[in-house]
């Protein structure tokens, strides 16, 4: 018999919310795919003839960033191409199974800039096998996500700008009003296939834009409205 003793978990992941002491406990992130045109076509994909698709990333994989500090963000293994995509990441205060696409947004608690790191070789080759993304879109830290703002607050808009740059050359700019499908939609068509709770994170796509980063490399990720996210590849 295994004298191996009963693990010890370590506490479950959580985001600073503006303004505030209590922290947003992370259940698990869902990133759709190829949520902006123009994002599709650099990948070459046709947007038009596209449904929805998402994929997971697990909530070990989420790294919180804090505001106003320049997070180191630990480049991974088994990649020679790991891809920025700054995203709008969507928390969700409350859950349920089919949710009317007219009530999805009042499952919202706020809002936060995050990043969907990729290791783009790796997800390229299961592409090409038909074999899952997570080894290309779950490494450890491949999530990085600021502080939420509470939905409601002033400032923010869903039609305002999404950047991402890196040591101070712009490489994304866009805005969320580009999105092929709407917040609304997406909490409705996932909560057809899981039964979404709270604590759960969305990432809602990137435009175009994306391209490999560098150790000693500097992103600062922003939303309109939001607080920025600034990390240091190492």
């Amino acid at each position: 018999m295994s004298s191996m003793p009963v693990p010890v978990l370590e506490p479950r992941v959580s985001l600073a919310i503006m303004g505030e002491m209590e922290r947003f406990p992370v259940r698990r992130g869902f990133c759709i795919g190829r949520n902006y045109a123009a994002h599709a076509r650099e990948m070459g994909f046709d947007p038009d003839r596209e449904p929805p698709f998402f994929f997971l990333k697990m909530a070990e994989a989420i790294f919180p960033v804090e505001a106003g500090v320049e997070t180191p963000l630990p480049y991974p293994p088994g990649t020679s191409d790991y891809h920025h995509e700054v995203e709008l990441v969507v928390a969700l205060g409350k859950g349920g199974r089919n949710i009317p696409e007219d009530k999805a947004m009042e499952h919202v608690f706020g809002y936060a800039v995050g990043l969907d790191m990729t290791r783009r070789d790796l997800q390229g080759e299961a592409k090409k096998l038909g074999r899952p993304w997570e080894i290309g879109k779950s490494a450890d830290a491949s999530g990085p996500v600021g502080p939420i703002t509470r939905a409601g607050a002033t400032g923010f808009s869903l039609k305002g700008r999404i950047a991402l740059s890196i040591d101070g050359a712009t490489k994304q700019d866009a805005t969320l009003a580009a999105m092929i499908w709407s917040i609304p939609e997406q909490i409705a068509i996932l909560s057809q296939f899981f039964e979404l709770k709270a604590g759960d994170l969305i990432f809602t796509g990137t435009p175009e834009g994306v391209s490999a980063v560098t150790r000693g490399q500097v992103m600062l990720g922003a939303v309109e409205g939001l607080e920025s996210i600034r990390l240091k590849v190492v």
